[in-house]
């Protein structure tokens, strides 16, 4: 089997690829038939998604039976200031890989995000597949319109609703407090957003579980139980170790701090219903999840 993976810099397509090549993840061993596939990586230095015919070109010469769509206009404030980047990236890109895939017989996998959600109060309900998108913010409504383009013109696809994502590598929220706590000791975090916490170890199991199979369809794929972003942040200092106060705040207090941020969802919580139903939910406790984050994460890599 050969598998393409577009934006394999960034988080997700790091710890895809550290899982094909070892055959398993911490969850456990991948479908036996990714055995000693072939991956080939691109990223946005070699591979501009925003380009339609670089695009088709890479797939007629790939022929991938899978590709993985990890690539994405993500700084959620910067896509407000760059809207029309944000559209070539998340919405112009998918469209573009769609295409090519279905051109070419192609199964796509394609992630976007909790943030295609207002975030109005639903309840106390974690939101389902069913539920209407309604985004707040470019960075959402990009993402939301990418979601379409797949489904339209890629029968044969994947999309994936993840949130809250945090690696082992690169830029991420998990990083981010224990470099600040560090830093300044004491941090300030939101505690009126409500989400799900998701290990990308997780994320790229399921992935990779899905792409084996016929299953298509849209999937929310998310650590499961659900904390604000400053129960996140009191969690990881404590598994962390640092010496620093992490104290709540509101969206307003923070959006008054902050004039020029984007609005955030405020109850973005979602279930993994599609998942439990068809492939099986395997997706971790949030916090059992980021135990077993600190149990493995290089510490020098936050300095």
């Amino acid at each position: 089997m050969k598998i393409l993976i577009s934006g394999s810099k960034g988080q997700l397509g790091t710890e895809l690829q550290r899982m094909l090549a070892a055959g398993r993840s911490e969850l456990g061993a991948l479908p036996e038939q990714l055995k000693d596939a072939q991956v080939v990586c691109f990223d946005v230095d070699t591979l501009d998604i925003t380009d339609l015919a670089a695009v088709r070109r890479v797939f007629e010469q790939e022929k991938p039976d899978v590709a993985i769509n990890c690539s994405a206009f993500t700084n959620v404030d910067g896509c407000e200031k760059e809207h029309d980047a944000a559209f070539r990236v998340n919405a112009l890109g998918p469209r573009n890989l769609a295409m090519a895939a279905s051109e070419n017989g192609t199964k796509l996998v394609h992630v976007s995000t909790d943030y295609v959600f207002s975030g109005r109060p639903n309840g106390g309900i974690p939101l389902d597949e069913a539920a209407r998108p309604d985004p707040v913010s470019a960075y959402g409504s990009t993402k939301l319109l990418g979601e379409e383009y797949v489904r339209q013109l890629c029968p044969r696809s994947f999309i994936l609703r993840t949130a809250w994502l945090y690696s082992y590598t690169g830029k991420n929220f998990v990083f981010t407090m224990i470099n600040a706590g560090k830093k300044f000791g004491k941090l300030t975090v939101v505690n009126d957003q409500l989400g799900n916490p998701t290990n990308a170890v997780d994320l790229g199991h399921h992935i990779l579980k899905l792409a084996v199979g016929e299953e298509y369809g849209l999937y929310h794929c998310t650590g499961n139980g659900i904390c604000s972003w400053y129960d996140f942040a009191c969690e990881i200092i404590r598994l962390a170790g640092v010496d620093a106060t992490v104290s709540p705040c509101t969206s307003d207090e923070y959006a008054a701090a902050h004039p020029e941020a984007a609005r955030r969802p405020a109850w973005s919580a979602l279930d993994n219903r599609m998942l439990r139903c068809t492939a099986g939910d395997e997706m971790r406790d949030w916090k059992a999840a980021l135990a077993c984050f600190f149990e493995h994460y290089n510490a020098e890599e936050t300095k």
